[in-house]
């Protein structure tokens, strides 16, 4: 097999895998994924379905040992040929033995071509497989062809709490320590996107890029205007006078001091199916945007994927005072990491129908949403605050280290009491609130490629 594919897999499904594979009675368990193929956007595969086989049906259990039923394999063949899944049996050793046994191996020469021989449906172009899970979580796996080629996965990624890579060569390999040379090396073989390159997008990008990302992904629509000259990175005078797109800006930029990193840049609008696709190849999006629409793209397209993703949001309420005009009431921030399974934008009220509509409104119907705005059924857009540049690089800030500490945990609290964190400058506070807080819709994760892409037809084929 010629092709390096990826496995990915939700904290959630990785946790429930962890338990079950590696028992307090040390003995070898199994289980089986169901994953959902992403080429030709990009090698990889997502686990979109875990089914366990229950220890009491193994007929035999050992350290270094497991047989079990081959129903729950036929089973899973039915389920995997509705919905043209791939299949990964995965199973434990609880010894920490890091490579596949030659048990393993003569297991797979009889399992595997047994899995495409009982398969009656079109092959799943990515092929079947098999993976080992070693303690305290590890996991490294390998992929078949129809024709009996092997491969093996080039990395397992784990998107909970915490952002977890197992590269093949080495899966138990140490995080490297956060702000460090390895954190740059590893860094340097990720992928990051960037949606909306305006205020905070545009300092997130600089930070990407400075950091050591391999890959950066700019997606933005909007050129430069002179407003925007105060709170763009690298735009200039001469940019705001030629109408340049805001993503060439920002990659010109980073040219300068970058040779070694990929720049894509797109020029669309999130809400098209050429953005959408283009942020589905990363492996963390930051969403920079100030729009509900953007955000619900951001947040549809993370969940789709199994890619984690940070918002964040910025605000200044003002109030009225007695000597007459306005005064700051407040100087806020919010930063939401996102990860599959869990709450999601959606969930945390970031964007609501109501706001969705008004964006839609507005963009199509201006009357109409003046005369809403007037009789008070909807809000009026927030009037600009251009002088902003301080308050956008605090929440940026703290969106890329919100990052890091998944990636590269520093924090002396787990990381799950993080899931949105809000600071009040003029108050001094900041405030932090776990996922539990919210409220999780529980559709699942995983959709990938499935037409029409996110559920929406503007964005089908």
């Amino acid at each position: 097999m010629s092709q390096a594919f990826d496995l990915v897999l939700s904290g959630i499904d990785h946790d429930v895998l962890t338990r079950h594979l590696l028992p307090e009675d040390g003995k070898e368990a199994a289980a089986i994924l169901l994953c959902r193929d992403i080429t030709p956007v990009r090698n990889r595969l997502l686990v979109t379905g875990v089914r366990l086989v229950p220890h009491e049906e193994c007929r035999s259990r050992e350290p270094d040992w497991i047989t079990w039923p081959g129903k729950r394999l036929s089973d899973a063949i039915g389920e995997a040929e509705d919905l043209g899944l791939s299949i990964i049996l995965i199973h434990s050793h609880p010894g920490g033995y890091p490579v596949f046994s030659a048990i393993d191996d003569k297991s797979d020469r009889v399992t595997i071509p047994s899995i495409f021989s009982g398969w009656s449906g079109p092959e799943p172009q990515a092929g079947h497989g098999s993976a080992i899970m070693t303690p305290p979580g590890a996991i490294r796996g390998r992929l078949y062809s129809a024709d009996g080629q092997m491969g093996h996965f080039r990395r397992v990624i784990v998107v909970g709490d915490d952002i977890k890579i197992f590269p093949d060569e080495e899966p138990g390999r140490p995080i490297a320590m956060a702000f460090g040379s390895g954190m740059t090396e590893t860094l340097a073989g990720l992928h990051a996107c960037v949606v909306g390159v305006s205020g905070t997008g545009s300092i997130i990008a600089e930070q990407a890029a400075r950091m050591g990302f391999g890959t950066i992904t700019l997606i933005d629509f909007d050129t430069v205007e002179p407003k925007n000259l105060n709170r763009i990175l690298g735009s200039s005078i001469e940019d705001a006078n030629t109408s340049a797109i805001k993503v060439e800006v920002v990659a010109s930029a980073i040219r300068r001091y970058r040779n070694d990193v990929d720049l894509v840049t797109v020029p669309e609008n999130i809400f098209s199916r050429v953005a959408v696709l283009a942020a589905a190849k990363a492996d963390i999006i930051f969403s920079c945007v100030d729009s509900s629409e953007g955000r619900q793209i951001c947040d549809l397209v993370a969940r789709a994927f199994l890619i984690p993703l940070v918002d964040m949001g910025v605000t200044i309420p003002t109030r009225r005072i007695p000597e007459g005009g306005t005064a700051i009431a407040e100087v806020m921030g919010r930063i939401d990491y996102v990860q599959p399974g869990g709450p999601t934008l959606a969930d945390r009220q970031v964007f609501t129908p109501t706001s969705l509509r008004a964006e839609y409104l507005a963009r199509v119907d201006p009357v109409a949403y003046a005369h809403e705005v007037n009789e008070g059924y909807i809000r009026g857009a927030p009037r600009e605050a251009p002088s902003v540049i301080a308050l956008n690089m605090r929440a940026a800030s703290a969106a890329m280290l919100e990052f890091i500490a998944r990636a590269f945990p520093y924090r002396h609290e787990a990381n799950k009491l993080y899931a949105r964190t809000l600071f009040a400058l003029a108050d001094g506070e900041q405030e932090y609130l776990p996922e539990s807080v919210f409220e999780n819709s529980g559709v699942p994760p995983g959709g990938g490629l499935t037409e029409p892409l996110l559920g929406l037809p503007a964005l089908g084929i």
